[in-house]
């Protein structure tokens, strides 16, 4: 099967062939033609399955069929979606296929100013893609009406009910037509899901791609044992002797999170943090730097990394277990995107033994679990320095350069470590 066979038009084909795509994910291979057809849709499919474009393609092509030329530009599409970074993504996605049509499109979204969103919602756009918090402040300030929707897109809308959205989602819905196509995507069918899609949706076509909970087949799982005081320089060793340029890593807090990434800067492990705590400037310029590779390692928290869109990443690292499983699913699935393949590695402390029994419990299978020499959880040993190699191969390393400090101090440093690693010393005056 290929593009060309959903009978879209020429431009969305020329968009799809720019970005070197060929052939559809299953999700996009179901999706398109239900949607093209004009019902609702209610789709489970995890993050990293191609469901954006498998959305965005046909609902630009029904916009298109459907356009008048009324110079009165309202709101024909909306996308609803539970962070600034996801509605941020869906966006470009909606440029980029659009980008030889006639159509305009924002995105609007909390964390910044709200005029200059206001000037271009008065300018007029066909498509817009918004949170729905900040959907509700200018709805509340009448700078945007959604009288003229013709399609309802709500994206990842279990994280939306888990963020505590649906109390907002069911205002804006009152006050758009009736008579309107709707597709809601999931990552999993909650029993909140079908009672959600039993009020929203009118005899959906229901796509399922993505069994409940269950990982991505192209990601490669593992575990290492390790004392949580020793997860930072195990971490440093697997990045250094793997030679990883890409690394997504998850801590537990926010301050684990600022923590972590300023000690692997400090190591020379170029790293920065994205959290809820940070401004969306700051949000915006760390997630550009990690895809840019001007940094080498993200670390986030679960709520900062939902909806990441980063092409190509091979490797995820679970600093921290999720004390929730569902959420392990959510991390791992940055990676392996679209058929490709991808690595998630989780530094797994004794203290979170019980965390692993559930994650295992919900995969229905056990994580293979690999050892780095010097870092079993069973001894003490000193840092030394490793050869070349691949990650657990050798005498592991205790920084990027090869050099670490004092055993004295050793444990000093490593109780500093981010997410949650011990209680932080005052560090004495030089």
């Amino acid at each position: 099967m290929s593009f060309q066979d959903f009978g879209l038009m020429a431009e969305l084909l020329r968009a799809i062939e720019e970005q070197q795509y060929t052939t559809p994910t299953p999700i996009q291979a179901q999706a398109i033609p239900a949607i093209l057809a004009g019902g609702d849709i209610m789709a489970a499919a995890q993050t990293g399955t191609g469901k954006t474009a498998g959305f965005t393609l046909p609902l630009l092509q029904r916009l298109m069929v459907n356009r008048s030329d009324s110079s009165n530009r309202k709101v024909r599409a909306l996308i609803l979606a539970p962070t600034r970074e996801l509605a941020a993504q869906v966006e470009q996605s909606v440029v980029t296929y659009g980008r030889h049509l006639p159509l305009k499109s924002m995105t609007i979204f909390g964390g910044v100013g709200m005029q200059p969103q206001v000037n271009k919602l008065r300018r007029g756009v066909d498509i817009l893609v918004a949170t729905p918090g900040r959907l509700m402040d200018h709805m509340q300030r009448g700078t945007v009406k959604l009288d003229g929707v013709e399609i309802l897109v709500l994206d990842e809308a279990d994280r939306m009910l888990d963020m505590g959205f649906i109390h907002d989602i069911k205002r804006i819905i009152k006050t758009m037509p009736r008579a309107r196509q709707t597709l809601l995507f999931s990552a999993t069918f909650s029993k909140e899901i079908g009672i959600l899609a039993e009020e929203m949706l009118r005899s959906p076509t229901r796509i399922d791609v993505a069994p409940r909970n269950t990982a991505a087949e192209t990601v490669n799982q593992s575990v290492y044992p390790v004392h949580q005081n020793d997860k930072r320089a195990l971490l440093q060793h697997l990045v250094c002797t793997g030679k990883w340029e890409q690394v997504l890593v998850f801590a537990r807090t926010k301050h684990g999170a600022d923590r972590l990434a300023k000690q692997l800067d400090r190591e020379g492990l170029t790293a920065t943090a994205i959290h809820g705590n940070k401004s969306q400037g700051a949000r915006t310029k760390a997630l550009h730097e990690f895809k840019s590779n001007q940094v080498r390692i993200l670390v986030a928290t679960d709520i900062a990394a939902r909806g990441l869109d980063i092409d190509h990443l091979p490797h995820v690292v679970n600093f921290d277990l999720p004390s929730v499983a569902e959420d392990y699913v959510h991390r791992i699935g940055r990676t392996g995107r679209a058929g490709r393949g991808g690595e998630a590695i989780s530094l797994v402390s004794p203290e979170e033994s019980k965390n692993l029994r559930e994650i295992e419990k919900l995969l229905r299978k056990p994580i293979t679990q690999l050892q780095a020499e010097g870092f079993e959880p069973s001894i003490v040993a000193h840092i030394k320095p490793a050869p070349q190699g691949r990650p657990g191969g050798g005498k592991p390393r205790g920084n990027p350069h090869g050099k670490r400090p004092a055993n004295k101090s050793r444990g000093r440093n490593r109780a500093n470590a981010g997410g949650g690693g011990g209680k932080p010393q005052p560090r004495r005056g030089r």
